[in-house]
């Protein structure tokens, strides 16, 4: 799966979770500063990513996301 791929399953994701416009998701966004997620949205969020992908994000991983483009690398070396 390219990255592309992969930022629009995560960029859906986002939008539907966290319910933001989907012009403010690019790879750039920070997930709290832009969009708007607490630490209850980042964990449900992490949550909708681990069921889309089948992948289980550590904790201490999962505190590194920073950035929509964060999470898009992320999965994909992942997968």
């Amino acid at each position: 799966m390219d990255e592309s791929t992969i930022f629009e399953k995560v960029k859906k994701i986002i939008v539907d979770q966290l319910r933001v416009d989907e012009n403010l998701v690019t790879m750039d966004s920070n997930i709290q500063e832009d969009l708007g997620a607490d630490s209850l949205d980042a964990v449900e969020l992490i949550m909708a990513l681990e069921e889309e992908f089948g992948i289980d994000v550590q904790d201490e991983e999962a505190e590194n996301f920073k950035t929509v483009g964060d999470v898009v690398r992320y999965i994909e070396k992942r997968l």
